[in-house]
């Protein structure tokens, strides 16, 4: 049960975090925006007294991994790694004298942990044109100390304007007792049709989820897309349309390969044989989100933060530096801002916080990233 944070220090440890002092810094300070835990907004003073009495809010055991921007909102997944984390989904569009101010999303009763119509621990989010947010959540509690079942793993769906839940995708019949779903992607044809994509680490699979349909299938993935790899341990997925074509490109953290497959072969479950080897890693990578034909990504032992045209080959010459993070700071996760026309990153002090050395709280910070993003099509 403890296998995500003995595998997040076996990296800790090794990370470089003096990129930021040298040089100058490529993103702009005025934009940056900056909150920890203690700014959640609660119904009142008693309620968070009680909640902090009970154990049901540690601020130290809350932090933001995941994050997406529609309009002038920011919404954030706060995952469950421990026990303390009152709200799992959070959103803010405003500040304070503490920086960001987060409400729970859609409302506070979809917060409650062991209540299987609510969401139990967010482990990855997505914003698609349609103004809906697409949560994945694993079911699973306090991974980082004694993991904990609560629910079948499911999808949320919620309208952004109405914060409504409009659909729940359940996964149990496409996963197993021992998955391990961490990312989600959203893809549209066409014609309209809305696709879903899910990593299953574990299986080493990806589940592919027709919505119009109900129904989907688990790809399960070539044992070469494993080689290298001591244990099945993050597989990461990035969804990009360039030049007319939707790929899904994924990779295990410490797999030697990069990979990819053609959207509309998974649309219709003609997958055998039509996984591509996109090329070799010479280190380690984290994929930290896609935009237009770009993949960003950070090495697993650096905090600088890269981005790679997948229209060019997949080699060290073709990735170019393109964010430097605050000295003590990791990238988690990077998004669009469609309304300012920028990229932004999501840092904090994830290291710290697997080591239980924040402090008084995970410090986090979202800034720009140099360049502008692709519209969608």
């Amino acid at each position: 049960m403890r296998f995500f944070a003995i595998l997040l220090l076996s990296y800790i440890h090794s990370i470089d975090l003096t990129g930021a002092l040298n040089g100058k810094l490529i993103h702009t300070e005025k934009s940056s925006i900056n909150f920890t835990a203690a700014c959640i907004k609660f119904p009142c003073k008693t309620t968070k007294d009680l909640f902090k009495s009970s154990g049901r809010y540690i601020i130290t055991n809350n932090i933001a991994t995941r994050f997406q921007i529609y309009k002038d909102c920011i919404y954030v997944a706060y995952p469950r790694y421990l026990s303390g984390v009152p709200m799992t989904l959070g959103v803010t569009c405003k500040t304070s004298s503490c920086g960001a101010v987060f409400d729970p999303f859609p409302c506070w009763t979809y917060q409650e942990e062991g209540n299987c119509d609510a969401l139990q621990s967010v482990s990855d989010i997505h914003i698609d044109k349609n103004g809906l947010l697409w949560a994945l959540d694993p079911g699973i509690t306090n991974t980082m100390h004694e993991a904990t079942r609560r629910c079948k793993s499911k999808i949320f769906v919620i309208n952004i304007n109405t914060k409504k839940v409009v659909k729940i995708i359940k996964l149990e019949k496409l996963t197993v007792s021992n998955s391990r779903l961490q990312y989600i992607k959203v893809d549209y044809t066409k014609d309209g049709r809305c696709f879903v994509y899910v990593s299953d680490a574990a299986t080493r699979s990806i589940i592919v989820y027709d919505v119009q349909a109900k129904r989907g299938y688990r790809l399960v993935l070539p044992k070469a897309v494993v080689h290298g790899c001591t244990k099945r341990d993050v597989l990461y997925l990035a969804l990009l349309t360039c030049s007319g074509k939707t790929k899904l490109y994924f990779t295990y953290l410490s797999a030697s390969k990069l990979y990819s497959i053609d959207a509309e072969h998974l649309h219709k479950g003609n997958t055998k044989g039509r996984i591509v080897e996109v090329g070799t890693k010479l280190e380690d990578i984290i994929i930290l989100g896609e935009d237009g034909c770009y993949i960003y990504f950070r090495h697993a032992t650096r905090a600088d933060v890269y981005r790679w045209n997948t229209t060019t080959c997949f080699k060290v010459q073709n990735f170019e530096l393109v964010f430097k993070s605050q000295p003590g700071l990791l990238t988690t996760h990077i998004a669009p801002d469609y309304n300012r026309n920028k990229i932004r990153a999501l840092q904090s002090n994830f290291h710290d916080f697997i080591r239980g050395e924040v402090g008084c709280g995970v410090k986090h910070q979202i800034s720009d990233i140099q360049g502008c993003y692709t519209q969608p099509n």
